[in-house]
């Protein structure tokens, strides 16, 4: 069993802070995601699990061990980094034997090393250099490396971040089978909120080292736990308008909403996504504004007009056609807005 148990962990350095208070425990066989953007903590977290920093204060389990005082390579962890680190010196299949080698595993080291091989589809590739390889192979590389040891966990910290788009997307795929297939206990540091949606049984949201929500991405795409998650979580992220609320109607400029299910008056941050809302025949949707820009999305027309210092986007059906400046009607139901209150961010309660 390789449940982890992350208890009041704390990282600093100095007076600086990069993790603060993180409690949280990661089930046996989750994948559990955690992102934010640069600078949040997420990699210092990853690394404190591994035993390459120490944290400040708190207890780190892994199974039915305290593993703060063990060696990283006494816990039982593989981690797959940004970097591929293979060695060019040797061929594939010698890459993924590495860990057995030096760990002296016994056991039939071709089976295991093939077995690797074929989960990720290189059994073609295992007799070449790292050098004849494109990206998208070398990072399945480090990945059966990685699944060869059998660890009771696997660290990921944004192995797919040196890939081109379309390689993030098959990657992605293969990423999402194997966790299916290997059922082990997995961490994947990300800034993409796509892979983290994708991949995800449980999303960890962080800013500035704090944890800002934790659930599942249909739990934190559909309710938010404040403005930072909602700006961030989402393609295009969610639309956010400051102004007034009297009455359940909430007002800014070229914005009026009614039948708001709440009982805030006064400044607050109205919230919908792009998808939730619709073009307006004949001008009698809730927000009316000129058009700020048109974008071709192959799929649907993102519509964009500027109401009060904020650019609002609304998806339109895909043979939409104006022109920027043209006049524009969105509407928006009361049911699909969030409200947040404007000085923390924080969710207003409905």
């Amino acid at each position: 069993m390789a449940e982890i148990k992350l208890a009041n962990i704390t990282k600093r350095w100095g007076s600086f802070v990069g993790v603060q208070s993180f409690d949280l425990t990661i089930e046996d066989k989750e994948f559990l995601v955690l992102l934010g953007p640069s600078g949040c903590g997420k990699t210092t977290t990853m690394r404190m699990i591994a035993g390459l920093e120490d944290p400040t204060e708190g207890e780190i389990h892994i199974g039915d061990r305290v593993v703060n005082d063990l060696d990283p390579k006494d816990r039982d962890v593989a981690m797959v980094f940004q970097s591929y680190g293979l060695y060019p010196n040797m061929d594939v299949y010698e890459n993924i034997r590495f860990p057995l080698k030096v760990r002296k595993v016994e056991g039939d080291h071709d089976a295991m090393v093939r077995r690797a091989a074929e989960m990720v589809e290189l059994t073609e590739f295992l007799h070449r250099k790292p050098a004849a390889l494109s990206g998208g192979q070398r990072q399945r590389v480090a990945l059966a490396r990685a699944i060869v040891r059998q660890p009771q966990v696997f660290l990921m910290d944004e192995p797919l971040s040196n890939l081109d788009a379309k390689l993030r997307v098959s990657t992605r795929a293969q990423l999402k089978n194997l966790s299916h297939e290997l059922q082990v206990t997995t961490i994947y540091v990300t800034h993409d909120q796509i892979e983290a949606m994708t991949l995800a049984d449980r999303v960890v949201v962080m800013e500035k080292g704090i944890v800002q929500q934790v659930g599942t991405p249909t739990e934190i795409y559909d309710n938010p736990a404040n403005t930072f998650v909602a700006s961030f979580i989402g393609s295009p992220a969610m639309n956010l308008m400051e102004g007034q609320i009297e009455g359940g109607v909430f007002r800014c400029d070229h914005v009026e909403i009614g039948g708001l299910d709440t009982a805030h008056s006064g400044p607050a941050i109205l919230g919908f996504r792009a998808e939730d809302a619709a073009v307006a025949p004949d001008g009698a949707g809730q927000i009316t504004a000129p058009i700020y820009s048109l974008e071709l999305l192959g799929d649907a027309v993102m519509v964009t007009v500027r109401t009060g210092g904020a650019l609002v986007a609304v998806k339109a059906d895909k043979d939409y056609r104006a022109n920027i400046g043209d006049p524009v009607s969105f509407s928006v139901p009361a049911s699909i807005c969030h409200l947040f209150d404007q000085g923390s961010g924080e969710r207003l309660a409905r």
